[in-house]
Parts: C-alpha cells; sequence; structure tokens
C-alpha cells in the first residue's frame, strides 16, 4: 500500500508542477504568440490584461503588481514541487495560491469559471499533496537521508 500512496504523491507534484510552469511558460512567450493553437496569452500584455478581468474588484494599480507576485508564486511553487524541495510547504503555497485564484474567478466570472477550469480541484490536490509522505524521487528525500 505505501508504494501505491508514494506513486501518488509523485504523480501529484509532477501534475501540478506542470501546470503551473506551462502557465508561466504561455505568459513569457515561451509557447508561442499569442493567437496561435495552444496558446492562451502568448506574452505579457495579454495575461496582465486577462488579470485585470479576474481581479476587477481590486484597484486597477495593484493588478500588475498582483500578476507579478501570482506568476512568482508559480513559477517557484511549481519548481520546487517538480524537484521535491520543501513539498510540503510548495504544496501548502500552491493550494492557498490556487485557492485565491478561485476566489477571484468566482468573484469576477461567476462560480462556474472555477469549477469549469478545475481551479479548485488544483487547490485541493495541493492541500492533499502537503500531507503525502513525498520522499521518492526528491530532494526532500535526499536532505532526510
Amino acid at each position: 500500500m505505501q508504494l501505491n500512496i508514494d506513486i501518488y504523491a509523485i504523480y501529484l507534484r509532477i501534475a501540478i508542477a506542470v501546470a503551473y510552469l506551462w502557465e508561466v511558460a504561455d505568459r513569457l512567450g515561451l509557447l508561442g504568440q499569442h493567437g496561435q493553437p495552444h496558446v492562451g496569452w502568448g506574452d505579457w500584455t495579454h495575461f496582465v490584461t486577462y488579470a485585470k478581468e479576474v481581479m476587477a474588484f481590486t484597484p486597477l494599480s495593484w493588478v500588475p503588481l498582483l500578476a507579478i507576485l501570482a506568476s512568482l508564486g508559480e513559477g517557484v511553487f511549481g519548481s520546487m514541487l517538480l524537484i521535491g524541495l520543501f513539498t510540503k510547504i510548495a504544496a501548502i503555497g500552491s493550494g492557498i495560491l490556487s485557492l485565491c485564484f478561485a476566489v477571484a474567478m468566482a468573484i469576477s466570472f461567476g462560480i462556474d469559471s472555477p469549477l469549469g477550469y478545475s481551479v479548485f480541484t488544483l487547490s485541493a490536490a495541493s492541500f492533499v499533496l502537503s500531507q503525502l509522505p513525498n520522499r521518492k524521487f526528491s530532494i526532500d528525500g535526499l536532505l532526510t537521508r
């Protein structure tokens, strides 16, 4: 049974990490230009425009800073989860960050938006990951030997 839990933890780590890193790569233009297939934003400008819509309830002047902080959080948490470094802390941070995003989406677009994009699921999965043993194939495992 322990092997299965380890596999689930690794799967969650990789799935959450890749999701975050993919989104950061998109907003930095690494996946292609805006308008190309499978590209959501394609550049920082289009991402900030979307962030203004998601955070329509905040002062407009705050949005660029919050967009930077969200992107840094996604990049840092994604990287930490991918390599398994301070996994519990990264998973809790991921859960909080994605919960904030889900609530912002619900306020700005309605509850169907975060449900349709599974943002609450990402948050819940992150919190579950924070409670699983995360030593296999991770820096955490090397540090606790």
